[in-house]
C-alpha cells in the first residue's frame, strides 16, 4: 500500500443512502463527494472491467464480493479509456496486489481518476438493503466534504434519478472509428455506440469482421456509408424511454433487413422500435452469475449482465410488430426478466445481456457467430 493510499484508508467517509440509511467507513480512492445511483455487483472477478464499462455512468457500485483490488489494475483490461462509476463501494479493499499483470494498486487508479469511494462498509448489508427497497439515489461522503446527515440526506435528494435519465450520448464517441478484422476481411458491420466496451468489437474482429463505430447521433445514412454487412448496437447507461434517435435508427435499418445484432441497451432499442414498453427493475441485474435461458433449445447459461431497465414483451407467444412477428427468445431464470428478442420474418435479433464479457464467463460468446451466419446468409 502506497503512503498516499495508506493516509486515505485513515480518512473516515459517510455513505448516505434517499431512504436515509447511512453506513460508516473509510476513504477508498479519491477524497471528496460523489452522487448517483446506488446498484450492487455480484461478480466475483472482473472489477476493472466494471469499473470502466460506459453502462455504469452515473452509478454508485456496491461489490458484493468482500475482498477487492487484489489483482491490482493493468493496462490491458479496462473496457475503455476511463472509469465510468461514479463512486466504489467495497468491504475489503486489498493491501498489496499479487498479479505479476498488475502496474498499480486499485485506489492508486481510483485517487489518479477522481473517483471517490469507501470502505469498511457491511456490503452484505448494504446489498440486502437496496434488494429490499431497491436501487436508490445514494452519496458517498470523505474528509471535508462530511456534514450533518440532513446537510448529506439534501443533497443526494436533489441529484437527478436514473429514470429519464438520457445518458448515451455522454458516453459514446464523437469521432467515428474502425476496427480492422483480425486476418482475412469476411464482413463488414456498423457498430453503433451507445456506451460500447472494447471487447464487443474485439470479439468481431476476431471473427474477420472489420468493425466500424459510429457516434450515437449517427444518421441513417452514416451507417449505410460504411456499406454494412450488418448493424450492430451496443450496450449504454440511461433510460431507453430516452433514446427516440437510436430507436428511429433502428426502424431504418429494420426496414432495409439489414441484418441487425444489440445487447443490453440495445436490446431495449429493439424492444422500443418493435413497438414493446420498457420499464425499470426494482435494483437491475449486474454481475458474472446471472443463469438465462434460451427458450427455443431449452439450454441455460451463466451470463454477465449490468442493466437497470428491461422490455415489457409478452413471454408466452410471438406477437406481430411493424416488422414481421417477433419473439421473446431467452428469459433470466431468476425472476423472468426478458432477456432476448428475436423476430422471425428479418434477420434481427438482441440479447440483455453481454456475450462479450471479457471477465467471463463466456457461454454466450456464440451469438457473435450467430450474428456471423445471419450476415453470410443475408449475402448469399
Amino acid at each position: 500500500m502506497t503512503t498516499s493510499a495508506r493516509k486515505a484508508s485513515r480518512v473516515p467517509a459517510v455513505l448516505v443512502l434517499e431512504d436515509g440509511r447511512v453506513f460508516r467507513g473509510r476513504a477508498y480512492g479519491a477524497v471528496g463527494e460523489t452522487l448517483g445511483e446506488a446498484v450492487f455487483s455480484t461478480g466475483m472477478t472482473g472489477y476493472q472491467e466494471t469499473l470502466t464499462d460506459p453502462s455504469y455512468h452515473r452509478q454508485v457500485v456496491v461489490m458484493t464480493a468482500p475482498h477487492i483490488g487484489n489483482t491490482g489494475v493493468n493496462d490491458e483490461d479496462p473496457e475503455s479509456k476511463r472509469i465510468w462509476v461514479a463512486g466504489y463501494v467495497v468491504r475489503d479493499p486489498a493491501r498489496v496486489p499479487s498479479s505479476w499483470r498488475s502496474v498499480r494498486t486499485l485506489d492508486e487508479e481510483l485517487t489518479a481518476q477522481g473517483v471517490v469511494g469507501i470502505s469498511g462498509v457491511d456490503t452484505r448489508a448494504l446489498t440486502r438493503h437496496l434488494r429490499e427497497r431497491g436501487a436508490m439515489r445514494v452519496g458517498i461522503f470523505s474528509g471535508d466534504a462530511i456534514a450533518e446527515e440532513a446537510a448529506m440526506l439534501a443533497r443526494v435528494k436533489a441529484a437527478p434519478e436514473m429514470t429519464g435519465a438520457d445518458l448515451a450520448a455522454e458516453v459514446a464517441t464523437t469521432e467515428a472509428y474502425t476496427v480492422p478484422a483480425i486476418g482475412a476481411r469476411r464482413l463488414t458491420v456498423a457498430a453503433v455506440d451507445l456506451g460500447i466496451k472494447g471487447m464487443t468489437p474485439h470479439r468481431m474482429a476476431e471473427r474477420g469482421i472489420e468493425v466500424h463505430v459510429l457516434p450515437a447521433t449517427a444518421t441513417i445514412e452514416d451507417v449505410y456509408a460504411v456499406d454494412p454487412d450488418g448493424v450492430f448496437f451496443s450496450n449504454g447507461p440511461g433510460d431507453p424511454a430516452t433514446a427516440g434517435h437510436p430507436v428511429d435508427l433502428m426502424r431504418g435499418v429494420l426496414e432495409r433487413s439489414t441484418p441487425l445484432f444489440g445487447i443490453c441497451f440495445g436490446n431495449q432499442i429493439l424492444g422500443r422500435a418493435l413497438g414493446f414498453g420498457t420499464y425499470k427493475l426494482k435494483y437491475g441485474h449486474r454481475g458474472i452469475n446471472q443463469p438465462v435461458q434460451d427458450r427455443l433449445t431449452g439450454k441455460v447459461e451463466v451470463t454477465a449482465h449490468n442493466h437497470g431497465f428491461a422490455v415489457d414483451a409478452p413471454v408466452d407467444a410471438p406477437g406481430d410488430t411493424p416488422y414481421g412477428r417477433a419473439e421473446v427468445s431467452h428469459v433470466c431464470l431468476n425472476d423472468g426478466v426478458v432477456e432476448g428478442l428475436r423476430l422471425l420474418d428479418r434477420p434481427a435479433f438482441s440479447v440483455q445481456y453481454h456475450p462479450e464479457a471479457a471477465a467471463g464467463p463466456h457461454d454466450a460468446a456464440h451469438l457473435f457467430d450467430r450474428f456471423v451466419s445471419l450476415m453470410e446468409g443475408q449475402r448469399a
